[in-house]
């Protein structure tokens, strides 16, 4: 379907000034981008939003100023989700009956937890589902290489983080 042609007069008319407004607010070309195209989609699923509109200038600097507060308020809640999953201790082994396993068990979870995600992704794939760096790369849409030093990182502070506790161990 052609884009219709009083969307594309106010696009060619408001977008600019939007676009500065928003980036202003949302100090992100991404999200810029993301709250922009929310605009203009609205207006495309809702064309009579504009009716009875006497400022079209002041109302589109409304709407985007709304749709950049919503998209403010959706990362502060994925924000405030991912640090109460990351407090959480997940169990990523079985319980074990022996006390020292089961202290390795946690504390190499709680390892694991510690690592930044992107490094934490890697190991994982590579240890639990065995894949090939190649794989992993592509998985990840990441360069061979970055999945292999990523793995290495991560490795490093594991062994870091667990070599008192193995030496304890032992």
């Amino acid at each position: 379907m052609p884009p219709r042609p009083e969307l594309e007069r106010l696009y060619d008319e408001h977008a600019q000034a939007l676009f500065a407004f928003l980036l202003n607010l949302t100090r992100s070309e991404a999200e810029t981008r993301d709250a922009l195209q929310e605009v203009f989609c609205r207006l495309a699923r809702r064309p009579e939003l504009l009716a009875g509109v006497r400022d079209e200038r002041a109302f589109l600097l409304r709407l985007a100023h709304n749709a950049a507060v919503d998209q403010l308020r959706r990362r502060a809640t994925r924000a405030r989700t991912a640090q109460a999953l990351a407090a959480e201790t997940v169990e990523l082994f079985l319980p074990a009956d022996d006390p020292d396993q089961r202290t390795y068990r946690q504390q190499l979870s709680e390892a694991l937890a510690e690592l930044p995600p992107e490094q934490r992704a890697v190991v994982h794939l590579k240890l639990w589902e065995g894949l090939t760096f190649e794989a992993i790369a592509e998985a990840l849409g990441i360069p061979l290489n970055t999945a292999a030093s990523r793995y290495r990182y991560g490795l490093d502070k594991l062994r870091a983080r667990l070599r008192p506790l193995y030496d304890e161990i032992k």
